[in-house]
């Protein structure tokens, strides 16, 4: 059974399409990621899947209820955490959590409930008086999921959730995420983190308003990714880069932190029968060139960011 459905959805801004008739559905309990970059037209799908932005054609279900005619209904039944984390930094724990739980009509017994588990999965036990402005990042993303989802609602919208947030907090956050859909509640997160969507059960890659691909991360590998990557560590990538352009045998370069990840074209490839071919031509043709150091080369798994890196690509060159 589907938590949301969404059909032939936009949004427009004067000239600008922001969202461009995008059509699918989250299952019941799944952790569903939204990926994108920045600008790619996430948070918008995502207000006008809460109820907070009218959409300018289209429509969607979320929980049974239409974000079209029905959005006051879908802001009852789910719960959201924007980017900011959706806190008052001038109150104090626990007068966060008591704002929250009674915006969601919490009270007596089960308000107290609900404020201990909130406590417990943001690690502030004993903290209760203490100003939210005075928390550490991570703490305020536990809290603010806390608060978010005070009232149990069954669907769950989380918008650029680990912004700025230290890889222990993020991978934390992504246990509380977890926890949530193994209970049974639906889990909508976007991010512009590639890493984090291995965390996701499927998956939807948004670029310009226009989704370009969808499935879980592993069969978004498989679907994309047939060449061999290739990480190379150097001295200088984009020197390096543009050695290897200019000899036109590979088919994808991407830069990646300090690194390249690189595939070969189908020709080079067919001409090689060893599998340690692709790396000699690559440290044989780098090595030429004096001032160029090589630390590392090796053959890697591809990453959900090389799936992104190449459909982004591709539909560049569609285009032109």
């Amino acid at each position: 059974m589907n938590s949301i459905e969404v059909k032939n959805l936009s949004k427009v801004f004067g000239n600008f399409i922001s969202v461009n008739n995008i059509s699918f559905e989250v299952k019941e309990g799944e952790v569903f990621g939204f990926l994108g970059s920045n600008g790619a037209g996430k948070s918008t799908t995502i207000k006008m899947l809460c109820g907070i932005l009218e959409p300018t054609s289209g429509d969607a279900l979320v929980g049974g209820y239409s974000i079209a005619t029905q959005p006051d209904e879908v802001k009852k039944n789910i719960g959201y955490m924007s980017q900011k984390f959706s806190l008052y930094n001038d109150l104090t724990v626990n007068e966060n959590i008591n704002f929250f739980g009674g915006v969601y009509g919490l009270e007596n017994k089960l308000l107290k409930d609900r404020k201990k588990w909130v406590l417990e999965i943001s690690g502030l036990e004993g903290r209760e008086d203490t100003l939210t402005s005075s928390l550490s990042v991570g703490f305020k993303q536990r809290l603010a999921l806390g608060c978010a989802v005070i009232h149990e609602p069954k669907i769950i919208f989380l918008d650029e959730p680990t912004g700025g947030v230290d890889p222990i907090s993020r991978r934390k956050f992504w246990d509380l995420i977890t926890d949530l859909s193994d209970k049974g509640t639906t889990v909508f997160v976007t991010t512009h983190y590639l890493d984090e969507a291995e965390f996701c059960g499927r998956i939807i890659l948004i670029d310009a308003g226009i989704l370009i691909a969808a499935g879980s991360p592993k069969e978004l590998k498989k679907e994309y990714i047939k060449n061999k990557v290739i990480q190379l560590d150097c001295s200088d990538i984009y020197k390096a880069a543009e050695i290897l352009e200019k000899e036109n045998i590979t088919d994808s370069i991407s830069i990646f932190g300090n690194s390249l990840h690189l595939t070969m074209k189908e020709q080079i490839r067919s001409l090689n029968e060893l599998e340690d071919d692709e790396i000699k031509i690559i440290t044989d043709l780098l090595s030429n060139d004096n001032d160029l150091k090589i630390y590392h080369i090796s053959e890697i798994s591809p990453s959900l960011e090389d799936v992104f890196l190449y459909l982004v690509e591709k539909k560049t060159a569609d285009e032109e």
